[in-house]
């Protein structure tokens, strides 16, 4: 009796009620998809668009430049084969600053191209850019003023490369260190010494460069002879000096004009000082110096001219100082100094006296 009438009491399922809320939920997503699925299309299109697009863009502009560093390096070879491209062309210089270029312009394409497709595809989400390029602008100028060194160095070995301010195989001056250029980085310069040391150079803290390499380079060689010399006899000796030394290997290739003779470049009262000097190859001066300086003793050596300096003039052993060699005098040298009469021995007491 009980249970018939809990069952009578408790409310009754309305399974038509439950069918019908499922059917037009149904009905509003199928409507819902239905009026947004041509959007979702269009906008899927779109992003597939713009990617495909910037990825054949990166893809056509990186292959252009990798063409065109290889057209240029294969320039430079060709004319390095020449008799005089070898002397003027340094293929290895050539290909690491092509290199350098080809990777520089290379990644600012590649971040170009696809940072604005980012941003093309975040538009075509509907997201407000505006913060997010605000945001992107105030980290850049914080990453810049933290990475201020970093991005000094790398902007300045671009400029430098671009610039061809020097390259592999110049002899250079940077300052803080100087030798011949190794390697050419857009960060970092590596320098060989005269002592065969390495040195690495940044380049955001190279203020000047003096490159030894480029143009042509001066040879200078300063001839000290004695006042009592006949400067005529002087210059005919140091011009066939230096005619001879003109029509040898390697010396012809190695200058570039004539060897001149200047004239007095000082006169003293025991000496006078002849100025030679020549236009020579680059880099090859210090060598053109030292065959000059040998070449010149020489002749002049053959002609009877004394240079200065060469032998030492002989000291005057009677003009010496007799005093020299005597000591300073002592104070124990006289009997009545007090030193003296401190180290008397004291005589022995009397023992006979009564």
């Amino acid at each position: 009796m009980s249970l018939s009438v809990l069952l009578a009491a408790a409310p009754s399922p309305e399974p038509v009620g439950s069918l019908g809320e499922a059917a037009e939920q149904a009905g509003n997503a199928a409507g819902w998809v239905e009026e947004n699925w041509s959007t979702w299309l269009s906008t899927g299109l779109r992003i597939l668009l713009i990617v495909a697009v910037a990825i054949t863009l990166r893809y056509l502009i990186r292959r252009a430049l990798t063409n065109l560093i290889d057209r240029m390096n294969r320039s430079a070879q060709a004319v390095e084969g020449t008799a005089l491209g070898g002397l003027l062309v340094n293929a290895e210089r050539r290909r690491q600053r092509s290199e350098a270029i080809g990777s520089v312009l290379r990644s600012v394409a590649s971040f170009l191209i696809m940072g604005t497709a980012a941003l093309m595809i975040l538009g075509a989400f509907k997201i407000n850019l505006a913060p997010l390029l605000a945001s992107a602008g105030v980290a850049g100028v914080a990453l810049g003023f933290g990475a201020r060194n970093l991005v000094t160095d790398f902007l300045s070995g671009v400029f430098m490369i671009l610039e061809d301010q020097y390259g592999v195989g110049d002899t250079i001056d940077a300052g803080v260190a100087s030798g011949e250029v190794i390697e050419v980085g857009l960060r970092v310069t590596k320098l060989r010494g005269d002592n065969g040391e390495i040195w690495y150079v940044r380049n955001g803290e190279v203020k000047r460069i003096g490159n030894l390499s480029q143009g042509w380079s001066t040879a200078g060689v300063d001839v000290t002879v004695r006042p009592t010399e006949d400067l005529e006899q002087v210059r005919k000796a140091i011009t066939a000096a230096a005619e001879t030394m003109t029509k040898e290997e390697p010396w012809s290739e190695r200058l570039w004009g004539p060897v001149e003779v200047l004239g007095l470049d000082a006169v003293l009262l025991d000496s006078m000082t002849v100025r030679v000097t020549a236009k020579t190859m680059p880099g090859k001066s210090i060598g053109v110096e030292r065959e000059l300086r040998w070449r010149i003793k020489q002749a002049l050596d053959d002609a009877g001219i004394r240079m200065i300096g060469v032998v030492p003039a002989q000291q005057d052993e009677s003009a010496a100082d007799p005093t020299a060699g005597v000591a300073a005098p002592s104070a124990y040298a006289s009997a009545t100094s007090p030193q003296s009469m401190a180290t008397t021995p004291i005589p022995p007491a009397n023992l006979n006296k009564q």
